[in-house]
């Protein structure tokens, strides 16, 4: 092959090489851009019938009409959301497995630090979804109309008051212990197997107090069950405007706790793919279907402006439960 032969076919060779590349990078383009082309999962940790989950298969054929896709729930049960998580942390970073994270994944991340799976390093954000708080109540009988008066009972008789959770590491355990630890109170915590099961337990004596969560105490207090003394969101709730907040009755911050869900996708989901599904999940929320959905469960849509600002929510709610935990000395059960 002489000099200039040479030249041609180096030349040759490098205008295929580039172009090549350029095909691929082309084809990748195309394949990000072409998402989706195949249905996604929502994958909800918790059962099938309860209410995130009844949540999200309301969602679900709203956000596939904006994502473009089907959207299928799948329920990943186990371990308080674990399972869920460890599962979806392994899954291809393509934007065809988004998990319903929460603020118990962070939780059980400062219970239990070997979970395999870190909120904040396995999960690319994409939004909050919606929010809920825990409502502090007492049985409908019982003679305290404020929560104050309920704080001054359980100091004049330590140790006769029991709060009760659907568990260790709960959000009605965490807001019951910060309550009592906060406010000097000697109570002691009662775990049931499941949340269902407080408010039985109230009715039965087992218990005197609880901190449910909104979705679980709403009914029962519409049906004269059990009566509001305050609830651990930063502003009052307005299906019950006439009941403070912790937060104005003994100034806390700790004692804001909100138990909120929000869309994660697996690390390294590239940026475009991210940004539809934030787009679409925004759209999705602002139906009146999904938002008087949620309303009727006492849960409030909080949609993140970006899921740059969502990433950091998570981080100083991240710090608020490790505090939290550390506070309360909460061991894995």
């Amino acid at each position: 092959m002489d000099h200039h032969t040479r030249r041609r076919w180096l030349a040759d060779m490098m205008r295929m090489s580039v172009g090549a590349l350029a095909a691929t990078q082309g084809m990748r383009a195309q394949a990000q851009s072409g998402y989706p082309n195949r249905p996604v999962k929502l994958v909800v940790p918790y059962a099938a019938g309860g209410g995130p989950d009844l949540q999200a298969r309301k969602l679900a054929p709203e956000l596939s009409k904006f994502i473009g896709a089907n959207v299928i729930v799948e329920n990943k049960v186990g371990a308080g959301g674990i399972v869920a998580g460890e599962v979806v942390a392994q899954q291809p970073p393509d934007g065809y497995t988004i998990l319903l994270g929460s603020s118990t994944h962070l939780i059980n991340k400062a219970i239990q630090p070997a979970v395999k799976f870190d909120p904040l390093k396995s999960f690319d954000p994409v939004t909050f979804t919606g929010t809920t708080g825990a409502i502090l109540v007492v049985p409908a009988d019982a003679p305290y109309k404020h929560a104050k008066e309920l704080v001054a009972a359980i100091k004049a008789k330590p140790g006769a008051f029991n709060y009760g959770s659907g568990g260790v590491g709960t959000a009605a355990h965490l807001a019951g212990g910060t309550f009592c630890k906060v406010l000097e109170l000697d109570a002691m915590h009662v775990p049931y197997r499941g949340s269902v099961e407080i408010v039985p337990g109230m009715l039965g004596g087992q218990i005197q107090f609880a901190f449910p969560i909104a979705s679980t105490a709403m009914a029962h207090i519409r049906q004269g069950k059990v009566r509001p003394l305050a609830v651990t969101l930063p502003q009052r709730m307005h299906q019950l405007p006439e009941v403070p907040t912790l937060k104005e009755l003994f100034g806390s911050d700790l004692m804001v706790q909100e138990s909120w869900s929000g869309f994660w996708v697996p690390a390294g989901t590239p940026k475009d793919v991210i940004d539809k599904i934030f787009t679409a999940t925004r759209q999705a929320h602002e139906t009146s279907a999904v938002r008087e959905f949620y309303d009727a469960s006492g849960t409030d849509v909080l949609l993140s402006k970006s899921p740059a600002e969502f990433a950091g929510q998570m981080r100083a709610e991240t710090e608020k439960w490790q505090r939290v935990v550390q506070l309360l000395g909460v061991k894995a059960p």
